[in-house]
C-alpha cells in the first residue's frame, strides 16, 4: 500500500490528457503530411532529408511546388484526415493549435496540484539512488518479472523515473520545440530555434516528442494490463485501492468511448463540414494567437553565408497570356493599381518602385507546411510605401491582389489569388515588397515582378505576382469574407504568426 493515494484531480487530469493527446496526435500528422520531410538544417533541399513518408521525386526538369508534396491521410490516422489542398491542413492546424491551448492549462492545473500536495513525491526523485533502481527494475522487466514498487510509493523506479521524464521534461520539450516553429517568435528572438539547433531540427525533435509519447502511451498501458486491469483501473478510474473493480472497469470503458467517440465526430465534422469548423475554432483561437503573435516584429539579420541552396517554389507562375506578355518584356509595362482607402489612386511601373526608398535583409521564409528557406530580399519598405499612399484614418487592411488565376494553377479550384493583412503588420520595420531575390531580379517562379515579404507571418500570406493593391476598412466583403484566397477555400486561419 503506498501512502500517497489517488485524488479525484489525478483521474481527471489523466482522462482528459489522454483526450488532449489524441487530438494532439492526430492533428499533428495531418500537419506532417502537407511537407512528409524532415530535415536538420533550414536547407530543405530534396535528398537532404534525414527522415521522409513520401516515395515522391523532386523533378529537376520542370517546376515543382511544395503543395505537390502533401500527402493523403486516412482519417483513422489524422484529424481530419485527406490532403491539405482540400481544406485538410487548415482545419487540422485550427484543431491542433486549440486543443493545444486545453493541453497546456490542464498540465498546469495538474502540476500546481501535484505542488501544492505532497502528491509531487510520487514522481520527483529525492535521491540518485533512482538511477540504480531503474536499471534494476528494467532488468526485471527485461526477464519478464515485475519490478517491485519502492517501499511506500506506487511505481518501481523506472517507472517514477519515466513518468517524472514525461511530465516534466518530454511535455515542455514539446510545447518549446513547437513555439521554435512559429515565424512571429523566430522573427523577433531568431537565437530562440538556435538553442535546438535550427527550426527544422526544432521540426524533426517535435516529431521524435509524438512517437515518444506514444511509445509512453503504449508502454504506460501494458503496465496496467500486467499489473491487473481492474485493480489499476479501480486506482486511476476511481480514486480508491478499494473501490468497486467491476464498476472501475464499466467506468473506464465508458471513458475510452468517449475518448473514441468524441474523436469520431470531430473528425466527421471536419471532414463534413470543414466551414463551420474554420468557424467555431477560429472563434475560439485566433484572438490567442493575435494577442501573443501581433506585437512581434521581426529582427532577423541572417548573413549572406546564411542563405539556403534550395528554395522551395509554392504555387505555380500564372499562365494567363497578360501576365506571359509582361513577363516576356520584362516587366517593362506591368503597372501596379493601388487604390481603395487613400487620397488619390496610384498607377506605379517598377522604375518607379525601384527608385523609392529601398531595404535589403536577410530572413527566414516559413511555408505553412513546415519547409524554410533563407533568403536576401531586395524592395520598398512597406511603411515608406504606405506614407506614399497616404490612406484614410479608417484604412485598417491592405488587400493585395494577384495574377494568379486559381482555376488554372491548381485543381479543383476557382478565384484569383488574394491575401489581406492587418496595417499594424504592413507598418513593421522588415515588412516590404520585393523585386529582387538573393541579389538578382525576383525570379518568375517566386513572384516576379513583386511580391510581399511579412517576416512574422507564414509564406501564404506573402503574395507573389502582384497586380494590385487595396486599402480597405473591412476584409468581410472581399471574396468569401474570411480574409484570403487559402482562407477562404482551404479553410486557413487569417492569423498566421504561429
Amino acid at each position: 500500500m503506498n501512502q500517497f493515494g489517488y485524488p479525484v484531480w489525478i483521474s481527471a487530469t489523466h482522462f482528459l490528457n489522454l483526450l488532449f493527446m489524441a487530438f494532439l496526435a492526430r492533428s499533428g500528422i495531418q500537419i506532417l503530411a502537407s511537407f512528409p520531410r524532415l530535415y536538420l538544417k533550414d536547407d530543405c533541399a530534396p535528398g537532404h532529408e534525414i527522415i521522409k513518408f513520401t516515395k515522391k521525386k523532386v523533378p529537376t526538369d520542370r517546376i515543382h511546388q511544395s503543395l505537390d508534396e502533401e500527402a493523403d491521410v486516412s482519417p483513422w490516422l489524422a484529424l481530419p484526415g485527406g490532403k491539405g489542398a482540400n481544406g485538410a491542413l487548415g482545419v487540422g492546424r485550427h484543431w491542433h493549435f486549440l486543443v493545444l491551448v486545453a493541453w497546456i492549462a490542464t498540465g498546469i492545473v495538474y502540476v500546481v496540484l501535484l505542488f501544492a500536495t505532497d502528491q509531487w513525491r510520487r514522481l520527483v526523485p529525492t535521491s540518485w539512488s533512482i538511477i540504480p533502481g531503474a536499471i534494476q527494475s528494467a532488468d526485471a522487466y527485461l526477464h519478464f518479472h515485475l519490478a517491485p514498487p519502492t517501499p511506500g510509493y506506487p511505481y518501481d523506479p523506472l517507472q517514477q523515473l519515466t513518468y517524472f521524464l514525461v511530465v516534466f521534461v518530454l511535455a515542455p520539450l514539446q510545447i518549446a520545440t513547437g513555439a521554435a516553429m512559429s515565424p512571429a517568435i523566430i522573427g523577433r528572438f531568431p537565437w530562440y530555434p538556435r538553442l535546438f539547433g535550427n527550426r527544422q531540427t526544432a521540426r524533426t525533435i517535435h516529431f521524435m516528442g509524438l512517437i515518444a509519447f506514444a511509445a509512453f502511451v503504449i508502454g504506460h498501458t501494458f503496465m496496467v494490463v500486467v499489473h491487473g486491469l481492474p485493480r489499476e483501473w479501480a486506482r486511476i478510474v476511481l480514486s480508491s485501492d478499494h473501490a468497486n473493480q467491476e464498476l472501475a472497469v464499466v467506468v473506464g470503458i465508458l471513458g475510452l468511448l468517449v475518448v473514441v467517440g468524441t474523436n469520431v465526430f470531430v473528425t466527421m465534422l471536419g471532414r463534413r463540414d470543414p466551414r463551420s469548423a474554420q468557424r467555431v475554432l477560429g472563434r475560439a483561437v485566433d484572438p490567442l494567437q493575435h494577442w501573443i503573435s501581433s506585437h512581434l516584429q521581426s529582427r532577423q539579420h541572417y548573413k549572406s553565408s546564411d542563405i539556403t541552396s534550395y528554395f522551395w517554389v509554392n504555387g505555380y507562375p500564372p499562365p494567363d497570356p497578360v501576365y506571359k506578355d509582361l513577363a516576356a518584356n520584362g516587366f517593362r509595362d506591368w503597372t501596379l493599381l493601388v487604390g481603395g482607402q487613400i487620397e488619390r489612386e496610384l498607377r506605379l511601373s517598377l522604375d518607379d518602385l525601384r527608385h523609392m526608398p529601398s531595404q535589403t535583409q536577410i530572413t527566414k521564409h516559413n511555408c505553412i507546411q513546415g519547409w524554410t528557406g533563407v533568403a536576401q530580399w531586395t524592395g520598398v519598405p512597406l511603411t515608406d510605401f504606405i506614407k506614399r499612399c497616404r490612406p484614410h484614418a479608417n484604412a485598417r487592411y491592405l488587400v493585395f491582389y494577384a495574377y494568379d488565376d486559381k482555376a488554372l494553377t491548381q485543381v479543383d479550384s476557382k478565384g484569383l489569388y488574394y491575401e489581406t493583412l492587418d496595417l499594424k503588420l504592413a507598418d513593421a520595420p522588415q515588412a516590404m515588397l520585393a523585386y529582387e531575390f538573393n541579389g538578382k531580379p525576383l525570379p518568375i517562379e517566386h513572384g516576379a515582378p513583386l511580391r510581399l515579404r511579412v517576416e512574422t507571418q507564414l509564406g501564404f500570406k506573402m503574395v507573389k505576382w502582384i497586380r494590385a493593391i487595396s486599402f480597405q476598412e473591412d476584409y468581410r466583403n472581399i471574396g468569401l469574407g474570411f480574409g484570403g484566397w487559402r482562407e477562404d477555400y482551404a479553410y486557413y486561419s487569417r492569423v498566421v504568426g504561429i
